[in-house]
């Protein structure tokens, strides 16, 4: 019995290892930066999942989780863009921070005809190369101000 248990275990355990490694390094912070611009010009065009799809290869966090926050972003842009602001009129890089060698935060700006949504990007280099650590988006852009 306690060998079944075992065997359940290690399979549950490779299972786990297996969906935490299933994404990619970019080669360089060129191809990181080149991958935030693909992804604002995609919410620019209101293409939303092709700008998931384009980070979800980079970025090691569980599909399902990725997914979700694609389905309340188009929502919640939705809302945004019939409500207030209309369509988006342009985008600027506000901000480029680094740590060392070994992070990035790229800061964007997408402009609307009455306010603006903030866009962040943070990449880790690891072993490997650079991975997408993090992505948010909200409407605080004022924030950029400090």
């Amino acid at each position: 019995m306690k060998l079944k248990k075992i065997i359940w275990l290690l399979f549950f355990c490779g299972i786990t290892l297996n969906a935490q490694s299933q994404y990619n390094c970019l080669k360089n912070l060129e191809d990181a930066k080149a991958l935030s611009k693909k992804v604002v010009e995609s919410f620019m065009d209101s293409k939303i999942s092709k700008s998931f799809e384009e980070m979800k290869y980079y970025w090691p966090l569980p599909e399902n989780e990725i997914d979700d926050l694609q389905e309340k972003t188009t929502k919640y842009l939705n809302i945004l863009e019939d409500r207030m602001m209309g369509k988006p009129i342009g985008y600027e890089k506000t901000k480029e921070e680094t740590l060392g060698d070994f992070a990035i935060r790229e800061t964007y700006i997408i402009k609307y005809p009455i306010s603006a949504i903030r866009l962040k990007f943070v990449y880790y280099k690891n072993e490997k190369g650079w991975i997408l650590n993090s992505f948010k988006w909200d409407d605080t852009f004022s924030e950029e101000f400090n």
